[in-house]
């Protein structure tokens, strides 16, 4: 049987239609339910089982964000409905439909700018929105989120982290306008929803000087700022696509010295993670490196993801609170590090820094023995965070002589530790350990400490000791740690009972603060 015009022409808009459905990554219920139709009726279109409307046509154009290429179909189909004959052609009399949006929304993002900036141990975002209103309906207000995930793909520990430092209104800073640059009006704003560490907000369009709503057919552009501490943002800046988005870009700005490297994902309603379709662009702007990425008609509901590592953390300027330098506690804080005060003076003696925190100080408890292996699932969950902790302090410093981190220090009730000596691949593995012999030659060699990072200070300990510790499977065993390894290990073993390096030195004598101290290795 012959296949009419009309029929291939239906036949080659359902294949469109299917082509961009996938490329988008949404099942047909999932495009169905965004253009407001019945699943069913995506099917026969698809299925050619029903012939394509214009209202049809206009909103899968539009969902899809297909460039045209839907609704050119659709007047091809159309042009042999109608026995016109030839290939359509979209022109000023039958114009690609500028936009269709689902009942009750009635704003178009014509192009989202979006800049995230690492200064001075801050995070400062701004976003930009040219709208267009295509609705029936004045627009009185823009809702805009403002989310933090201090431990991306470790939501517990981020969960902890959020709940024992709640993200505020204040401290972001937030600040809204509405208009080009030169003639914005600041705009008044309202909280939504206020949890740890999501926050959602009305901007108004509106000020102490008037109201000015968006009216249909009108265009402006809104403007937003906030900022958020590294304490509390992670290594992420994530873009969502809420409303029909015509064009989106967004910028990573970072320290060149930090020797910055930036990749991205991007991720749908039915699509697992992939690697960003464009390439991310890199300049360098004076100290500054800025990374650029941009993309065309993104789908609603995709996800954009930047993240970023610094590969020469150790090169780090310090982070600035209240514009004076506190380097490296900020940072180790920030990754879940519990930290002991530090004295006012600039440098303290071991005297005032065992006694600069009040009593009952979590660094000051002796920590609960593990019961193995009745509680190895949860021996093996703390020795996974200090892992993890362990991971991100490194990239943050150089530590040659090896470095150690104990349960304790993450705000965990645990005696156990993790010590990760210089040149080895894996860490040695500490539960419920004890010393149980130690040599009479001891010397004396300078320590640090993660709680108080921005110290050193001479302390005297073994050349040799040998400890009980246990397995996974709670099995006891005794390993013999000499010179290095065994300072190291001494130093955890003594975070587990409570005791920290300045307890082992003489009260009066004076810690050297780490911008004074030449690191050079142990001399044995």
């Amino acid at each position: 049987m012959a296949t009419s015009g009309v029929d291939r022409a239906a036949e080659a808009f359902a294949n469109e239609l299917a082509r961009w459905r996938m490329d988008r990554g949404m099942s047909k219920k999932q495009l169905a339910g965004l253009m407001g139709f019945d699943p069913s009726y995506v099917s026969h279109i698809e299925g050619r089982r029903h012939r394509p409307t214009e209202d049809f046509a206009r909103r899968a154009e539009t969902v899809l964000a297909a460039n045209g290429a839907i609704w050119q179909r659709f007047q091809e189909y159309e042009e042999a409905r109608h026995g016109r004959g030839g290939t359509a052609l979209i022109t000023k009399d039958v114009p690609i439909p500028p936009q269709w949006l689902p009942p009750g929304t009635g704003l178009v993002v014509e192009h989202e700018e979006a800049l995230l900036a690492y200064v001075g141990g801050e995070y400062v975002t701004t976003v930009r929105r040219a709208l267009y209103n295509a609705g029936t309906e004045p627009v009185s207000r823009y809702l805009i989120r403002v989310a933090v995930d201090r431990y991306p793909g470790d939501p517990d520990r981020s969960n902890r982290h959020h709940r024992d430092h709640p993200l505020s209104i204040e401290e972001l800073s937030l600040e809204a306008s509405c208009g080009d640059a030169g003639a914005a009006e600041p705009m008044n704003w309202r909280i939504k929803q206020d949890r740890d560490a999501f926050k959602e907000i009305w901007l108004l369009f509106e000020n102490s000087e008037g109201r000015f709503p968006l009216y249909p057919g009108e265009r402006t552009a809104v403007t937003y700022s906030y900022r958020v501490g590294e304490e509390k943002w992670g290594s992420w800046f994530q873009r969502a696509v809420r409303l029909p988005t015509r064009r989106m870009t967004v910028r990573i700005d970072l320290p060149s010295s930090l020797d910055p490297q930036v990749w991205g994902v991007e991720t749908s309603m039915s699509a697992e993670e992939t690697p960003l379709r464009t390439l991310i662009e890199r300049e360098t702007d004076g100290d500054r490196t800025i990374f650029t990425w941009t993309t065309e008609s993104p789908s609603l509901n995709a996800r954009f993801r930047l993240q970023w590592r610094f590969r020469a953390i150790a090169s780090a300027p310090p982070a600035m609170i209240n514009g004076t330098a506190d380097s490296y506690a900020h940072r180790l804080a920030s990754v879940g590090v519990v930290q002991w005060p530090v004295p006012e003076q600039r440098v303290p003696t071991a005297a005032e820094m065992r006694t600069s925190a009040l009593p009952g100080h979590p660094l000051r408890s002796k920590a609960r023995r593990l019961d193995l292996p009745a509680e190895e699932d949860q021996a093996r969950q703390i020795v996974s965070e200090l892992m993890q902790a362990l991971d991100e302090i490194t990239r943050m410093h150089l530590f040659g002589k090896g470095v150690g981190l104990a349960a304790p220090q993450l705000g965990i009730d645990a005696c156990a530790a993790v010590v990760w000596p210089p040149g080895r691949s894996d860490p040695i593995v500490l539960l419920n350990p004890s010393v149980v012999n130690a040599s009479a030659q001891e010397d004396d060699q300078p320590e640090g400490c993660l709680s108080y990072f921005d110290f050193r200070g001479g302390v005297r300990r073994p050349l040799r000791i040998e400890v009980e510790h246990q397995r996974y499977d709670g099995g006891r065993v005794v390993s013999t740690f000499e010179r290095g390894l065994a300072r190291l290990v001494s130093h955890e073993v003594d975070h587990l009972s409570g005791r920290l390096y300045i307890d082992r030195m003489p009260g009066a004598a004076a810690l050297t603060p780490l911008s004074e101290y030449a690191s050079q290795p142990w001399a044995y």
